[in-house]
């Protein structure tokens, strides 16, 4: 039998049964409270008197008693062969452990009917998650079918999006190649049918000889034919160039009163002395002027009114302008003549459409005619309408802007330009087509850049001569003058050899263009985010650059101002030395201009405060100067600015090229923004 417990300790443990148990768990003493529950008996293992299923619980209680004090360790022990359950606290004794035991006092019956319960309620919820998982395991089935399902109609609808796709490439070859047959077989003809018609013409010149009357008759209808092929021709080529949108937007700014009478000039031959019809031509009210394509107006005009004149026998064929709302201008071509059925109305515009008529047996025509026309008053961004009652006559209402939308959008670019916009690098864009320049200002709005449009070489030079941009993209193959000579005088040019250039047009001469220094060659047409890219990597985009001026020479900073103007450079002006130090704290400027001489203290003492404060001792400095400088001060100078530069060598290129050289040797001059700012 081991010792028993010292009285302390055995006060301490407050016992109701005390045990002491060795190592191994066996039970080397026990007080005769314990003897008498628990019938314990020297040597008998104290697992031997756990409740079923509780013996794991009662090895790891002599287990840590062994080695630490336990308070508050519930195990069940049987007393009397019923499950009693039992606090337990326990500390470490001569190499085993001394336990004390309180009996918990509890209605065993009851909470064995409380876990009973319990587990009958766990069985039932397992039995009710089982029966949810086989339901979910159902509706998952049932979901996996409705997937395949729709798998298989997403493959029907590819399968046939792949069919309706290929069919759409195929006819818009088809109408490609159709609009090139077209084009091609019609300036074809064209040769021939000059040959014809002059041939005509000199067999029906008497001075080339005589023909009986049938010779000029057969002669006179083989050019009636040939003069209706040839304007048969004319209009299939106008009508291809309006489908493929190859044709070009001429605008002009010409009065209606003007146009009118020309038109009527034009038109007078058709009508001869003795026909019962009467042409005539209403004079605008007032001086209506319009700035327009006048060539493609005239176009429409002129088949409207030779159509009028074909179908009308009798009256009079009236042709009118006047101001109509929103801007626009109405023009009206009224007849007396056969008119025209209303089913008839929308027929008329499509091609080859002809309306059935004995009047139409007589007057052959194209059928392209209105067709064409109506095509023409789309381009001018107005509508071609017809108003016919049939024996009554028809009007037809030409409506368009009195000033077309791309002439007002090319005006509003254009102003728009004209005032650099701080925070977006400028980009000179030389393109002679106007809706080329709309799609280049709308790409580049959104990423900060602002467009700069010319679609002239000279109109280039001037801009250049007020900016300098950022990059250039140009095309080389302009209306009535191409530009690579341009192109040949930038790059020849210091003051714009190294402006990026990126030459984009149709024609596949990339190398041309860079044995004339361009920095990228590409063909037309350009995709967005490959021209946003290039520009990024050619251009200095960014933050615009930040200058300061310490001088208090009020007509020096004056003209350090004008020379900057319309660049990416923002000044800032200070007239003394304490006053610049303090901008120059306040602004962090990318570089400072710094007289030599000022009133209050010398450009040394600025040079020292600006290198002895960590925010401004990385500035580059341009100290210039109208003094002969002393070779020490030269020298001295030299280690702690940029540059020196004379007052008097002071010029906008001089002060760019300055102003670029000393960003350039801290960072700043190949992207702006970048380097040191904080």
């Amino acid at each position: 039998m081991t010792t028993p417990i010292p009285a302390p300790l055995w006060h301490f443990l407050s016992r109701e049964v005390a045990l002491v148990c060795d190592a191994s768990g066996s039970i080397t003493w026990g007080d005769e409270r314990a003897v008498r529950m628990l019938e314990c008996t020297p040597g008998q293992p104290l697992r031997k008197l756990a409740a079923q299923g509780t013996e794991d619980k009662v090895d790891r209680l002599i287990t840590l008693a062994r080695d630490e004090r336990v308070e508050g360790w519930e195990v069940i022990l049987c007393v009397g062969g019923m499950p009693r359950t039992f606090a337990f606290r326990g500390a470490p004794h001569e190499g085993g452990s001394a336990l004390v035991g309180s009996l918990v006092t509890e209605d065993y019956a009851a909470s064995l009917s409380q876990v009973s319960e319990t587990m009958s309620e766990l069985a039932a919820l397992h039995r009710e998650t089982e029966r949810q998982q086989r339901e979910l395991k159902r509706r998952a089935d049932e979901l996996a079918l409705l997937n395949r399902d729709l798998e298989e109609s997403n493959r029907g609808v590819r399968t046939l999006h792949a069919e309706l796709d290929e069919k759409t490439e195929s006819l818009v070859r088809a109408a490609e190649i159709k609009s090139r047959v077209v084009a091609n077989v019609s300036h074809e003809f064209r040769t021939p049918l000059h040959s014809i018609l002059g041939l005509a013409r000199l067999l029906l010149n008497p001075a080339n000889g005589s023909l009986t009357v049938e010779q000029q008759k057969q002669v006179q209808f083989i050019r009636t034919s040939g003069e209706a092929l040839f304007e048969l021709v004319n209009d299939l080529l106008d009508l291809s160039k309006m489908e493929s949108g190859k044709a070009t937007l001429r605008p002009l700014r010409f009065s209606a009163s003007d146009f009118l009478g020309a038109l009527r000039g034009m038109m007078r031959p058709l009508v001869p002395v003795d026909s019962p019809v009467e042409l005539r031509f209403e004079e605008p009210p007032g001086e209506l002027l319009l700035e327009t394509d006048e060539a493609k107006v005239s176009q429409v005009l002129r088949n409207l009114v030779s159509n009028a004149l074909k179908f009308t026998e009798t009256g009079h064929v009236t042709v009118s302008a006047e101001l109509a709302p929103d801007d626009r201008v109405c023009f009206q071509v009224r007849d007396t003549g056969i008119g025209i059925s209303p089913e008839l109305h929308e027929r008329i515009f499509e091609e080859f459409t002809q309306v059935e008529s004995p009047l139409q047996k007589k007057v052959k025509g194209t059928g392209l005619g209105l067709a064409l026309s109506r095509r023409l008053a789309e381009f001018l961004g107005g509508s071609l309408t017809v108003q016919s009652t049939p024996g009554r006559g028809s009007t037809f209402t030409l409506l368009i802007p009195r000033v077309h939308p791309e002439v007002e959008a090319m005006v509003s670019l254009a102003e728009r330009s004209q005032h650099l916009e701080p925070g977006r690098a400028p980009v000179l864009v030389l393109e002679d087509d106007r809706q080329t320049l709309f799609l280049y200002e709308k790409y580049l709005e959104r990423s900060g850049f602002q467009v700069l449009p010319v679609r002239t070489v000279d109109e280039a030079r001037r801009t250049l001569q007020r900016v300098r941009p950022a990059a250039i993209v140009m095309d080389v193959m302009l209306e009535g003058e191409t530009s690579w000579g341009f192109l040949s005088e930038l790059k020849g040019n210091e003051a714009t050899r190294d402006i990026p250039t990126l030459v984009v047009t149709l024609m596949d001469r990339e190398h041309k263009a860079r044995a004339l220094g361009a920095d990228e060659f590409w063909l037309k047409p350009v995709v967005e985010e490959q021209l946003l890219r290039k520009l990024a990597a050619m251009a200095r985009t960014g933050p615009v650059h930040k200058l300061l001026i310490i001088d208090d020479d009020d007509v020096h900073r004056y003209l350090l101002r004008q020379l900057l103007k319309d660049t990416p450079y923002v000044l800032s002006e200070a007239a003394t030395g304490p006053e610049g130090i303090r901008l120059a704290r306040e602004q962090r400027p990318d570089l400072i201009f710094l007289d030599f001489v000022l009133p209050d203290m010398t450009a040394f003492d600025v040079l020292d405060d600006l290198k002895a404060d960590p925010i401004t001792r990385d500035i580059p400095v341009i100290l210039h100067t109208s003094r002969q400088l002393q070779e020490e001060e030269r020298q001295r100078l030299a280690k702690e600015t940029a540059i020196i530069l004379a007052k008097h060598t002071l010029s906008r290129e001089v002060a760019i090229s300055r102003i670029r050289d000393a960003l350039h040797k801290t960072g700043l001059g190949t992207n702006q923004g970048e380097g040191r700012r904080g």
